[in-house]
């Protein structure tokens, strides 16, 4: 049929819009309400926000006022598209911003040892997560999916860690400062990376059935995303982000990190691979070849955190069904998933922090921080879930870990941290973290030195501030 005589896309329903809308302003509302509460705590925010997905969704709504629930969350796959469409793209928005935090000068000053507390955390947990993946009951197992994806796919979920988690609990310890903290985050960037690899890969075996064609062609397409983004693609975000820093106020930088971000999730996803790679890989490079001043898209930052991510988490929330923890086999598998978890991780990163010459408390530190699961765990189990590698019962598990890893990152830091004497580098890089933060404003020209961003918030572990040399 010619262009000209195809009938024309009737606009969304009245109804469907004002049911999302509903959807939209209560979720955000509860998920900022209950993530203030949850903080006010001593609890990560996302702890709050999950919850409200939790509460609205099959684990409680559903079943104490189902006619309500059935208004107001239709099971109409159209409707939670709606939903789903919002959240992905403040997922993409975090993962990109999360990027762009990130120091890869300070991963190379203090590579060796965060990459050895990094090596345990992710060979122990992904080790267990393969084998509980194979062990569990193939009732939780879902139709039709092959079980060596689903056992990699677990094996992803628990070895994973979560910089925006890991960054917001030190922050709110003030242990950002501490070379303990600075290790975690470092660490912590390593796993993050790893497990977008990981996640591209299992995700592409997934879509098109294990092959070992499926696997090679997965990691040609990556290895030639990490060669254009060193070599074409550095100019162009570098030029992009300059061109936009002329103009006055942040709005153009804003919009052109954003541009930048969806399209590289959009390059990405169109290989097969996993939107959250590229938004990822995006973010470092506007972090490092754009050199943006934080100022220009603190405005960004402000609309993705307070915004997009509690409606992301408050509808990852709605797809968890507590109610199934009532069978004594999911009970007793979520259980046992979560102790591995919890036991891999920590065992693992403190065994690689002993090895890297760093003390008992220290260890038992880092460990703690690499537990928290956080925001990647539940990015992890979304995408799990949207391609049909896990069931509802296993998604809800993962989650929990989330839940529970998050939780415990607090007190044990607190406790092990209370038994490392502070040096006199981290009370002059503290000094310094304040200045920045109190005087720091925008440059001329809207850019940043090399390196400014992460080195000044996180520290320089490197470098003597009182005499600029390096040790």
């Amino acid at each position: 049929m010619p262009l000209s005589l195809a009938a024309p896309i009737a606009p969304i329903a009245a109804h469907s819009l004002l049911i999302f809308l509903l959807q939209v302003g209560l979720l955000l509302l509860l998920a900022v309400t209950l993530g203030r509460l949850a903080s006010r705590f001593g609890m990560p925010a996302v702890v709050g926000e999950l919850f409200v997905g939790a509460v609205l969704g099959p684990s409680f709504l559903a079943w104490a006022a189902p006619g309500l629930h059935g208004w107001l969350f239709p099971a109409v796959p159209e409707q939670y598209h709606l939903l789903d469409a919002v959240g992905q793209i403040g997922v993409l928005l975090l993962v990109g911003l999360t990027g762009v935090q990130m120091d890869m000068g300070l991963v190379r000053r203090r590579g060796a040892t965060a990459a050895g507390v990094s090596l345990g955390g992710l060979i122990l947990p992904l080790g267990l997560g393969i084998g509980a993946g194979y062990l569990l009951p193939e009732a939780l197992v879902p139709q039709g999916t092959d079980v060596t994806v689903f056992a990699l796919f677990l094996g992803v979920a628990l070895c994973v860690s979560a910089i925006p988690v890991i960054a917001k609990t030190l922050i709110d310890m003030k242990l950002l400062h501490r070379n303990v903290g600075q290790l975690t985050l470092i660490a912590g960037m390593i796993d993050d990376a790893f497990g977008w690899f990981m996640l591209s890969i299992v995700s592409a075996i997934a879509v098109n059935a294990v092959s070992t064609g499926t696997v090679l062609t997965s990691l040609a397409y990556l290895v030639a995303i990490v060669a254009f983004a060193l070599t074409l693609a550095r100019p162009l975000v570098r030029g992009t982000l300059r061109i936009a820093a002329r103009s006055e106020g942040p709005g153009l930088t804003v919009a052109a990190a954003v541009v930048l971000i969806l399209l590289a999730s959009a390059g990405t996803q169109a290989l097969g691979l996993e939107a959250v790679f590229g938004a990822f890989i995006c973010g470092l490079l506007i972090g490092t070849a754009g050199r943006v001043d934080p100022a220009r898209l603190a405005p960004l930052r402000t609309v993705v955190l307070s915004g997009f991510v509690p409606i992301f988490f408050a509808t990852a929330g709605l797809r968890m069904d507590l109610t199934a923890l009532v069978r004594p086999e999911v009970l007793l598998a979520g259980l046992a998933v979560l102790a591995l978890a919890i036991v891999g991780k920590f065992i693992g990163a403190y065994a690689g922090a002993r090895l890297s010459g760093l003390n008992r408390w220290e260890g038992l530190a880092l460990g703690a921080g690499l537990n928290a699961r956080g925001v990647i765990e539940v990015v992890v189990a979304m995408v799990g879930l949207r391609l049909g590698i896990l069931s509802v019962e296993v998604y809800t598990i993962v989650i929990l870990i989330a839940i529970a890893t998050s939780l415990m990152a607090p007190p044990i830091l607190r406790f092990a941290m209370a038994r490392v004497e502070q040096t006199a580098e981290e009370q002059v890089r503290e000094s310094e973290h304040r200045a920045w933060t109190a005087h720091s404003a925008p440059s001329r020209n809207g850019q940043v030195p090399r390196g400014r961003l992460a080195t000044d918030l996180v520290g320089d572990p490197g470098t003597d501030r009182s005499t600029g040399k390096g040790h």
